[in-house]
């Protein structure tokens, strides 16, 4: 069976669904196929509708039933980008004694294969298996699942990510916000008498830096404390003896469970107003992504038994988020490490392999009559 399970590890990396560019479509197709091998009751392969893709690439996601299913096995299928300082082929499994290199080997694709394999072993009852694409950029997929009301039965969801045999519980959030500053311009040596964008927007970037600092004060005994408050970037100007005509600024922020969006964002307009006392600032917020956290972890012990090392808070934000913003309550569970993930020569293990497997076959038998 371990057997099974690398060779069809191999034929999944194989399939280039790098995010973006890669073609989804065509392995959530074999996938398709292979769900519908091991006997599941229906199967739905769906492509992204033009309105679903909202200007981006295509993508796609694989609906496998077993039953009426009141759990969800969910595993994404696309991959980030090749990284710089590969030695080996990316898409070519590669196996040095216990580790498999290959991209996406951790980062899902293995949990995809041991899912698989213990289908192959035991047929659930009352199971779903979604492989979702596009979780590496813009979650369209699970936003157009989610949108088909075929989740709607679900209770419980097990997200697979690499976390190192761990059962993530809760992770933080993300939330990006954009803002830009206008002025006339002109000439350099009328500086000392023209708006300067560029010092507006530097002095937001102050406060906002001492907003960052006053969270971590105010959470620093809590388990997520802070904001992980980040100035992406600073950007505006063309030439030395040229005054800019705009400036931008790029800021993330990484919240807990429980943050209160209304009251940061109004925090984030004292700041704009703090710094910009000649030139009006504009904000855009460009991303808004929930943080997560277990509503019943102890519902889930008669799915994953004794399989995690562990309950633990997870340092990356996942779908399950989405999941749980949607009613399913969820952990995160998977073969792989995520400091190995998005990297140079990711790979993951055979013996993690062998492990997940294992409770995958475990899942699905004591799901069955």
């Amino acid at each position: 069976m371990a057997t099974d399970c690398v060779k069809l590890l191999a034929t999944l990396i194989e399939h280039k669904t790098v995010n973006p560019g890669g073609d989804e479509i065509a392995l959530a197709r074999l996938l398709g196929e292979k769900l519908e091998a091991v006997g599941a009751d229906s199967v739905e392969v769906c492509e992204l509708t033009e309105e679903e893709r909202d200007g981006g690439e295509s993508g796609a996601y694989v609906w496998g039933v077993f039953g009426t299913p009141r759990t969800l096995i969910n595993v994404h299928l696309d991959t980030v980008p090749v990284t710089t300082g590969w030695t080996r082929d990316p898409f070519t499994l590669t196996q040095e004694d216990d580790r498999l290199y290959g991209l996406g080997s951790a980062d899902t694709k293995g949990a995809i294969a041991c899912v698989l394999t213990a289908l192959a072993a035991e047929k659930p009852r009352d199971v779903a298996i979604l492989f979702s694409g596009d979780e590496e950029r813009r979650s369209r997929c699970m936003a157009a699942f989610l949108a088909t009301g075929l989740g709607a039965d679900i209770a419980r969801a097990i997200v697979c990510e690499p976390t190192d045999r761990q059962l993530g519980v809760r992770h933080r959030g993300i939330r990006a916000y954009q803002f830009e500053t206008h002025g006339a311009g002109g000439h350099s040596s009328s500086a000392d008498r023209t708006e300067k964008p560029n010092v507006v927007i530097a002095k937001l970037a102050l406060e906002l830096d001492a907003l960052g600092e006053r969270y971590l004060e105010e959470t620093g005994a809590s388990e997520m404390p802070g904001l992980c408050l980040n100035i992406a970037e600073l950007a505006g100007g063309v030439a030395f003896n040229v005054i800019p005509e705009r400036a931008r600024l790029s800021l993330s922020v990484r919240p807990g469970p429980g943050f209160d969006v209304a009251r940061f964002e109004g925090e984030l307009g004292t700041a704009i107003r703090a710094a910009a006392a000649s030139a009006p600032i504009e904000m855009e917020r460009v991303l808004a992504r929930a943080s997560f956290a277990t509503r019943d972890a102890a519902s889930f012990v008669d799915l994953v038994g004794d399989a995690p090392r562990q309950h633990t808070s997870l340092d990356f934000w996942t779908e399950a988020a989405l999941l749980s913003e949607a009613g399913i309550d969820a952990v995160v569970i998977g073969p792989g490490n995520i400091a190995v993930a998005h990297a140079p020569d990711e790979y993951v293990t055979a013996s993690d392999l062998e492990w997940a497997t294992a409770m995958f076959e475990s899942m699905f038998r004591n799901s069955s009559p």
